[in-house]
């Protein structure tokens, strides 16, 4: 490096030190966890309202389960990480805040028009543009959330945030339930979607712009990291390859649980939306929120005993999913079969804050909003892309046998065996762990 390239990255970083920090005390910290994660659920709820409404769409519109898998799955993915990777690039090098917001009202204004479609393909471009939308949610606001809370806490804050998984899916599942029941299903599209707009308002009129480096006291480049450089970072890092398709799995059996079950509950057991959209949001939504939580909360209590706490506990949780999912699916009792998710439900997402905090932990402080895009991109690929769409292909394949129990062995056909290769993975991970975080670039 010359004089003068040296000189200029001086200047950047003195011009950097004389930003205002707007998040020196913790009441501003917390307030920011909290509108942000209210985004999350925000994304989740106009995300998962699909699923509870999706058998009533099917009749309306005539579908087949694979075309419906494609509406909760692959077609919605595709643009969602196809377009997350550019915005995640943005985010590292501008006002993360106003991407968020805009994100916001995007996906929002999407998923209020999803209510005045009237045939599969204007639903599939509604869909299209939500995903479009919510890829610009999750990598600005990891990049933000790294920035405000130390490596210490940083899987806690996460978790946190990542409960708007589940919160989102708690009221997708019991307002659109209940919507759908009284209202229809294009009413529940227009009353969940339009609030977002007003969210983007509050996200831009009251959120700050974080410094960057701010938990770590370090000052940080203005200059943008090269894409592939962020790349070959994380493919460097044995730890991460795993961790990544362990996340992957892990999502593939989650996505294909949230976005089926209810349709396998109405199918094989003759539930109504509005009492099964109340089971479900009080399982996978309240429970899962629970679950991811205090996963992040105890793999921080634990890892300054070793880090590889934050891989060790997904694989146990995963471990523990497998034999309840299976049975879900066996049992011929619904109520009894809802009982048993109480656990899966629970478990599902404590791999989630741990695999963000782990991966920003991996990367430079300017690589963060990539990093998340990239490895929302694995995740949701292979998760929420294949895994809902693949149940739907094999439940259509199998239905000219088993009629409307089709469903029900396609997701015991796939899910169990998913969730144990992804603890696998898990466990995997741990083995470069230590060393990959001790060389993680500045």
């Amino acid at each position: 490096m010359d004089m003068s390239e040296s000189t200029e990255k001086q200047d950047a970083t003195e011009q950097q030190a004389n930003v205002p920090n707007h998040y020196a005390n913790d009441g501003a910290k917390y307030y920011a966890l909290m509108v942000l994660t209210i985004v999350y659920s925000f994304n989740f709820i106009d995300r998962q309202l699909l699923s509870i409404l999706q058998e009533s769409i099917k009749a309306d519109l005539s579908l087949s389960d694979s075309q419906l898998g494609l509406l909760t799955g692959f077609a919605f993915a595709v643009f969602y990480v196809t377009a997350g990777i550019p915005i995640a690039r943005w985010a590292d090098r501008a006002n993360r805040r106003n991407i968020i917001a805009m994100s916001v009202g995007l996906w929002s204004l999407m998923t209020a028009l999803s209510g005045f479609v009237q045939n599969y393909m204007q639903l599939l471009v509604a869909r299209i543009g939500v995903g479009i939308g919510e890829a610009g949610g999750s990598p600005p606001s990891h990049s933000v959330i790294s920035d405000i809370f130390p490596p210490e806490s940083r899987a806690s804050a996460i978790s946190f945030y990542s409960t708007g998984v589940n919160i989102g899916i708690l009221f997708g599942f019991l307002l659109g339930g209940w919507l759908n029941e009284f209202f229809g299903w294009r009413v529940a599209f227009i009353i969940v979607g339009a609030p977002g707009i007003l969210l983007a308002i509050v996200v831009r009129m009251t959120l700050k712009e974080p410094v960057r480096g701010l938990s770590e006291n370090k000052q940080v480049s203005t200059e943008s990291v090269p894409f592939m450089d962020v790349l070959q970072v994380l493919w460097s890092r044995l730890s991460f390859r795993h961790m990544a398709l362990a996340a992957a799995l892990n999502a593939f059996a989650g996505y294909s649980t949230t976005n089926w079950t209810a349709s396998f509950f109405i199918r094989s057991h003759g539930m109504t939306t509005g009492e099964l959209g109340t089971w479900l949001a009080l399982i996978i939504g309240l429970g899962g929120a629970v679950g991811v939580l205090c996963g992040g909360l105890l793999a921080d209590r634990l890892a300054p005993r070793d880090k590889r706490w934050y891989v060790w506990l997904p694989a146990i949780t995963g471990f523990i999913c497998v034999p309840f999912m299976a049975a879900v699916y066996i049992v011929d009792n619904p109520y009894v079969a809802l009982v048993l998710s109480i656990v899966p439900g629970l478990l599902f997402n404590v791999y989630l804050g741990n695999t963000i905090a782990t991966t920003h932990g991996l990367v430079g402080l300017r690589m963060r909003a990539t990093a998340s895009a990239i490895l929302f991109l694995i995740l949701n690929i292979i998760g929420l892309g294949i895994g809902p769409w693949s149940i739907g292909l094999l439940s259509d394949v199998l239905a000219p046998s088993l009629g409307a129990d089709s469903l029900r062995q396609a997701m015991l056909y796939v899910i169990p065996p998913i969730m144990f290769w992804s603890a696998c993975h898990f466990f995997l991970a741990s083995k470069n762990l230590r060393q990959d975080l001790a060389a993680a670039p500045n």
